[in-house]
């Protein structure tokens, strides 16, 4: 997970007053979380960039969250796990070497033990040699030794340093190998649609040139083709594919490969160019290929092709009223996704596809910081509370919110917004479509799809009474 950054995220994990944001402000260089005495007192999430690391991470001080839930510390530090869980490349336990082993600190180890990142056990508080004999009381958590630590005095921290930068490495590594290639392959489009939509006729009016076979024969392209485009300084990469055609109507082996290699197309993509013959109208095969776009989550840009045949009699701006209505109408569920007319046959308006994949990739990297999404969020819900269920006595209640980005696709990022609540049965459809347009009135970023991941804090995780 990223956090708007293609960068691992290393979160800070423990029961109140143990120093997580003395150990974040220290690894981040930075004052930046509140310290006090006063347990519980850091209010917010806070994320920035780790400055005391050789490879790059973000730091997440997860002091706080859910502090002023009603049930206390033990709901507090469930949610902190939850979310470390979640989203987390690696967790750092915080435990207080000088008051030793807690309650609270067995049950959040059981807990960590459980996730699929690695845990790095840290014994803060470690001022003096004489602290040093509570370590054999923390291998009992089952996370290793322990790095000792003073946060406050700088003891330990290099072999801490050390040790985060031996767990991101890899993972720092694998995220700039995807940067680096997708900077050499530029952006990424798939453009897919159903046989004789004018895909190949596109790529060849972007192209000026007759690369690819055109033919009024449908099905003419067996391949997808990777094609390389400079366009206004920009590199781009032209994904050709075959015409998707209804699995029923798939005559031959030749052609169910072709539209494997299709599918694969639109998963790899940075945006999908779903390309429509506006002249024969929307039809249900263009709705399924839509639809696959839809649940695949990716990116789209609506290519209205034949637009010269498209009730020429008419002015132009009735015909792309008339366009948009029906695009619209048809295509309702992929409502996130903007339109062009084009006429590839005539190489009319064709390079504004590439001018509108530019504006889109423009848009998408505005990803809502983890303040201003959960500012944004609270506001949603005051203004339309979500509605209570099981005889008016229950409500939908956000706890905490904070964004995922998947690093393999840094050019157009479709971050997933992940909604930590009291119980995700209670999101319905319709309040999580408000939810939506919300984020889209205040981040506008056109043919990207909203995704939320709903989870549950569940409390019987944290079981204090063994």
């Amino acid at each position: 997970m990223v956090e708007s950054s293609a960068m691992p995220t290393v979160a800070i994990v423990g029961r109140p007053n143990v120093g997580k944001s003395a150990i974040f402000n220290r690894l981040a260089q930075r004052r930046i979380a509140i310290v006090h005495d006063q347990p519980g007192v850091t209010r917010d999430r806070i994320s920035a960039p780790c400055k005391a690391t050789e490879h790059p991470c973000t730091l997440v001080d997860t002091g706080g969250i859910g502090a002023s839930l009603e049930d206390g510390f033990a709901a507090q530090v469930s949610l902190e796990a939850d979310i470390a869980l979640d989203t987390a490349d690696l967790i750092l336990f915080v435990v207080d070497a000088q008051e030793g082993l807690t309650t609270i600190d067995s049950a959040l180890s059981s807990k960590l033990r459980q996730a699929k990142s690695p845990v790095l056990l840290v014994l803060n508080k470690v001022d003096h040699e004489k602290h040093e004999n509570s370590f054999a009381d923390m291998s009992r958590l089952g996370l290793g030794e322990g790095i000792a630590i003073s946060a406050e005095h700088g003891r330990g921290f290099d072999r801490l340093v050390g040790a985060i930068d031996d767990h991101i490495a890899p993972l720092a590594g694998e995220i700039e190998v995807a940067v680096e290639e997708a900077e050499v392959r530029g952006i990424q489009l798939a453009i897919v649609g159903k046989p004789n939509a004018g895909k190949s006729s596109l790529i060849n009016a972007i192209l000026e040139d007759e690369r690819t076979i055109v033919s009024d024969i449908a099905g003419t392209t067996r391949d997808a083709l990777d094609i390389p485009y400079d366009f206004e300084g920009e590199r781009f990469t032209l994904v050709d594919t075959a015409g998707l055609r209804p699995r029923a109507k798939r005559d031959s082996s030749v052609e169910v490969f072709s539209a494997m290699r299709s599918e694969k197309a639109i998963r790899r993509a940075d945006l999908c160019l779903l390309v429509i013959d506006l002249a024969a109208g929307v039809s249900a095969q263009d709705r399924k290929i839509a639809q696959l776009i839809v649940n695949e989550q990716k990116p789209c840009l609506i290519v209205l092709n034949k637009f010269d045949l498209f009730h020429p009699g008419a002015s132009m701006r009735e015909r792309k009223k008339e366009a948009e209505e029906q695009v619209r109408r048809e295509l309702f569920f992929l409502h996130y996704a903007p339109f062009v007319c084009v006429s590839a046959k005539e190489g009319k308006a064709v390079h504004e596809v590439l001018r509108e994949t530019l504006s889109i990739r423009k848009s998408a990297q505005n990803v809502p910081s983890t303040g201003v999404l959960n500012r944004m969020l609270k506001e949603a819900f005051q203004k339309n509370p979500p509605p209570t269920v099981g005889r008016g006595t229950k409500r939908l209640k956000l706890f905490y919110a904070t964004t995922a980005v998947n690093e393999r696709y840094p050019i157009i990022p479709v971050p997933t917004f992940v909604l930590f609540v009291n119980d995700k049965q209670m999101m319905n459809k319709s309040y999580e479509q408000y939810l939506g347009n919300r984020l889209r009135e205040a981040h506008p970023a056109p043919a990207i799809p909203v995704i939320f991941s709903v989870r549950s804090r569940r409390r019987r995780d944290l079981d204090f009474t063994k």
